[in-house]
């Protein structure tokens, strides 16, 4: 009954005055904004998908991000439903190193035909933290943006287990965490969150004005592992598109963030613990889309970008997804070995094994293929342009959406 008051309530303050009246437009916001209240109701975690949600009632395929636990299981997550409204999130395991993936083993999707607009998961990333704990954060609002969404996490204490188990989810703050956690020469933990610098979408477009001063690309810290989170800076890039920010910790202590844009990366660094930041500016040398990139440091002391193009300073588009390497804190690239060559490439995540291994899933024609696909490869197989590492492998198959080919829109 709280969800049709709630629309009703909507309806007639629509239908009461002209849409260009300022009070008409006031009293639309409320009530919007009362909608968007409903994206603060903790989401369920569905353990037990089957069958409503195997691959054969699928059609859409987005990654979202891969990790491996401390006993050697793979976790893969990926976008179902479409870039769009309808986003819920899918999870499944490999424990052959990604030779093999299972069914959906989780599966996050809060929408329901009661409520009076469409409630999104749509944004996140899996991470195994210090204490070997498995992390799933993920945004939720209403439709896609509502102004102002939410990032929650859940955590699991036992991923390698026939039966994982996970914490209830809990919210962190406003907006969205596409990237993983940084962990910081402090012992601190620092989170990407992104808190949109356009306003909500549709509907809910003027929604939360009073969030205007934290919009952008901020920085969380913890000092307790994770218990709590606290906002330490943030950082307003010109031509915004959902920020996607990461952080590098360079050797000389300052922070190093990319973020994405309208127009590519751009970048900015902070010598202050992520308090304050440099003006943004495009990295020397380095060209991308407007897509979403990878950036880490790896066990060597060496940092790894995952761009699109087989050139560090040139791009086609979403093809040629390729890998580099940097001995000098990014100020020079080698490598450029191209993971997939193929049209509609995109939306890198990784991590690094404790072998040395790289993985990397990213997803391939996502309204149509919908593939969700791995790379496995080493330092070595980068620097010489080709795989070479016995073990290495490109274009592994994780999951492939099964339930037809279905006319969708083209997605961004």
């Amino acid at each position: 009954m709280k969800f049709i008051h709630t629309q009703l309530l909507l309806l007639a303050v629509v239908g009461s005055v002209a849409a260009d009246e300022p009070a008409a437009q006031s009293d639309q916001i409320a009530a919007m904004e009362k909608i968007a209240d409903l994206a603060l109701v903790p989401p369920k975690l569905n353990t037990s998908p089957l069958p409503e949600y195997d691959y054969d009632k699928l059609d859409y395929g987005m990654t979202i991000g891969i990790e491996r636990t401390r006993g050697g299981r793979l976790w893969a997550c990926w976008v179902a439903g479409g870039d769009s409204p309808k986003a819920f999130f899918v999870l499944a395991t490999s424990d052959d190193d990604g030779e093999s993936w299972s069914s959906p083993r989780l599966v996050v999707d809060s929408h329901s035909k009661d409520l009076p607009a469409e409630r999104s998961i749509l944004v996140g990333n899996l991470w195994t933290d210090p204490l070997g704990r498995l992390w799933l954060i993920f945004d939720q609002s209403m439709d896609m943006f509502d102004g102002r969404a939410g990032v929650w996490a859940a955590v699991c204490e036992n991923p390698d287990a026939e039966t994982p188990t996970w914490s209830e989810p809990r919210r962190i703050w406003h907006g969205v965490t596409l990237n993983k956690p940084t962990v910081l020469s402090t012992g601190e933990w620092m989170l990407p969150i992104s808190l949109d610098q356009r306003e909500g979408f549709r509907q809910f477009k003027g929604c939360f004005k009073e969030l205007d001063p934290l919009r952008g690309a901020n920085v969380f810290v913890s000092s307790d592992q994770g218990a709590t989170w606290e906002r330490r800076g943030c950082v307003r890039f010109p031509n915004p598109d959902w920020h996607e920010h990461m952080i590098v910790e360079r050797k000389d202590g300052t922070l190093w963030m990319l973020a994405r844009t309208v127009k590519g990366i751009m970048e900015t660094t902070s010598s202050d613990g992520g308090r304050t930041w440099t003006e943004p500016n495009e990295p020397p040398g380095i060209r991308q889309p407007n897509a979403r990139f990878h950036v880490r440091r790896l066990a060597s002391g060496r940092i790894l970008l995952i761009k699109h193009g087989d050139a560090i300073d040139s791009h086609q588009g979403r093809v040629m997804l390729s890998t580099w390497l940097s001995d000098d804190e990014g100020k020079s690239w080698q490598g450029g070995l191209v993971l997939d060559e193929r049209n509609g490439i995109s939306y890198p995540d990784g991590f690094q094994g404790p072998d040395g291994t790289l993985y990397i899933s990213y997803d391939r024609n996502r309204s149509t293929d919908g593939d969700i696909l791995l790379a496995r490869f080493t330092e070595e197989d980068i620097l010489a342009g080709k795989l070479i590492g016995a073990r290495s492998k490109l274009k592994m198959l994780i999951c492939r959406p099964l339930a037809g080919d279905v006319a969708k829109p083209k997605t961004n």
